[in-house]
């Protein structure tokens, strides 16, 4: 089901820390960290987010936004990371990125957008490495949240699952 509307949001169910297991990659392990249902009040969708674990010391962070609404699909993103500096330089997001395709598909979104600044090259390496190909860069409207921070455009980033 693609989450689009508000009463299709306030149904999603987001699945437990049991059936959220073996996130590893090698050195790299996805811990749950937040389940945050629909927030009306807010506008947040459902989401998952992670502490990226490095050999059991926390190295950054990734969530996953579990709907397909405007505001997501061209401008945050499904998957929005972090990687802690001395972290730097292992593709710990584009692995996490990898890692999530599971739980992407099981909330049946498909493709995947992830965004970025047009300026953080890193960030613009790991899209690519985890699979998305580079759309689009697109400008920030003035009324959004994320113009009013300094983020005036957006790469679109598409990671088609069926394909991954």
């Amino acid at each position: 089901m693609l989450y689009e509307t508000l009463d299709e949001l306030r149904g999603v169910s987001l699945l437990d820390g049991r059936d959220l297991r073996n996130m590893v990659d090698g050195d790299l392990t996805l811990s749950l960290n937040e389940r945050a249902p629909f927030n009306p009040s807010t506008g947040w969708v459902p989401t998952y987010r992670f502490d990226l674990l490095s050999r059991g010391k926390r190295a950054g962070s990734i969530s996953l936004r579990v709907a397909n609404t405007h505001e997501i699909v061209m401008y945050l993103g499904h998957i929005g990371y972090g990687v802690d500096e001395p972290f730097r330089g292992r593709h710990y997001a584009a692995r996490a990125c990898r890692l999530l395709q599971p739980l992407a598909e099981y909330h049946r979104l498909d493709p995947l957008w992830i965004t970025c600044n047009p300026d953080n090259w890193a960030s613009r390496r790991s899209c690519e490495l985890a699979g998305g190909v580079m759309i689009e860069i697109v400008n920030v409207p003035p009324e959004n949240s994320l113009y009013q921070r300094g983020e005036t455009r957006k790469c679109r980033y598409r990671l088609n699952l069926s394909r991954a």
